[in-house]
């Protein structure tokens, strides 16, 4: 069998292709400018191109029909009727790589499913998902294009820690602000749940649906089954740093205010997702894929994370900032304290 991945070497996508690899019943290929080339396993085949020039495209894939295709940098309506023009009758299945933002927070029950509503106020990117889902959804019901959506919610790998409140480039400099004893903003009261899942074990909910017909036509949702709550995620990672954690619970409203000053979209990540609790309900997903679970909970996960941080410091990069914000939040609201 043959699949054609659109990007293929970001956070989701990379477990899903080294999983793959190791499968001798699939034939995989990346479609991409080729710029992480190294970290592609040697059994994949790369075809270098940019999706956005979609007639070089169309050149490259001349006489090429899929089982699977799956684009996972589609962020609008434009690119998913690309995408329909592309791949209409070349591909069995076309995996859309949706996102677990799209349901209306909070929804009307804490427990989440397929059939909860999808609408989101808050947060443009989580409104161009359900656009697009709306887009092939009439194309399956009108034409038969063989969709199926699948929405992830926070997903992380060996390079990422799972945070809710960072700055601009990324979770980095709250670790380095745990291990210089410093306190770190964490929204609402920390009592909030949440689910976190590490690539490997979203592969295998993923690939799991690919070439299932039973799966042509419906959305799944692909989480893990841990669900923690945020102090209790912070927590996991100041006790793999080795350090005391010293939290400092921010209402995301007044972070979705003052946070907007300063460049930092926390009305849609905070209000629009992570500040509201969610727990999962898998069951449609596990009647197709059974085998699909939690095989690194999050005290490891971390772990491995951190362990590639420390080794490879100079993928990341200080946000002072970010840093200066911080103080500035948890100065002010100590203030206010005091005036009161």
């Amino acid at each position: 069998m043959k699949a054609l991945f659109i990007g293929g070497t970001g956070t989701i996508s990379m477990g899903i292709v080294r999983r793959l690899a190791e499968d001798p019943l699939w034939e995989v290929y990346l479609l991409n400018r080729g710029n992480r080339r190294d970290e592609v396993p040697s059994s994949v085949k790369q075809i270098v191109a940019d999706i956005n020039d979609e007639f070089d495209v169309r050149k490259k894939l001349e006489g090429m029909e899929f089982d699977v295709v799956s684009d996972f940098i589609v962020f609008d309506e434009k690119a998913v009727e690309r995408d329909y023009r592309l791949f209409k009758g070349k591909t069995k299945q076309y995996i859309f790589i949706s996102s677990a933002s799209a349901y209306n927070k909070p929804a009307a029950g804490y427990v989440i499913t397929e059939g909860t509503t999808l609408a989101n106020p808050y947060w443009e990117y989580s409104r161009n998902k359900i656009a697009i889902e709306e887009f092939l959804m009439k194309k399956y019901r009108e034409e038969g294009f063989p969709v199926t959506i699948v929405r992830p919610s926070h997903t992380y790998n060996e390079k990422n820690v799972p945070l809710g409140v960072h700055g601009n480039k990324g979770f980095y400099h709250v670790v380095k602000r745990m291990q210089e004893g410093k306190p770190v903003i964490i929204q609402g009261d920390g009592s909030s749940l949440w689910a976190v899942t590490f690539n490997s074990d979203f592969a295998i909910g993923f690939t799991g649906l690919m070439g299932n017909r039973h799966a042509i036509g419906e959305a799944f949702q692909i989480t893990g089954d841990e669900i923690l709550t945020w102090d209790q995620i912070y927590q996991t990672i100041a006790d793999a740093l080795g350090v005391k954690l010293k939290p400092y619970h921010v209402s995301s409203e007044f972070l979705s205010e003052v946070g907007e000053k300063y460049g930092y979209d926390f009305r849609g990540s905070l209000l629009g997702d992570k500040a509201v609790s969610v727990v999962f309900d898998n069951s449609k997903l596990k009647k197709l894929v059974p085998q699909m679970t939690t095989n690194v909970p999050f005290h490891k996960g971390v772990r491995i994370a951190l362990d590639y941080v420390f080794a490879h410091p100079e993928k990341y990069e200080e946000d002072p900032e970010f840093d200066a914000f911080c103080d500035k939040v948890i100065e002010a609201l100590e203030n206010a304290k005091k005036s009161i």
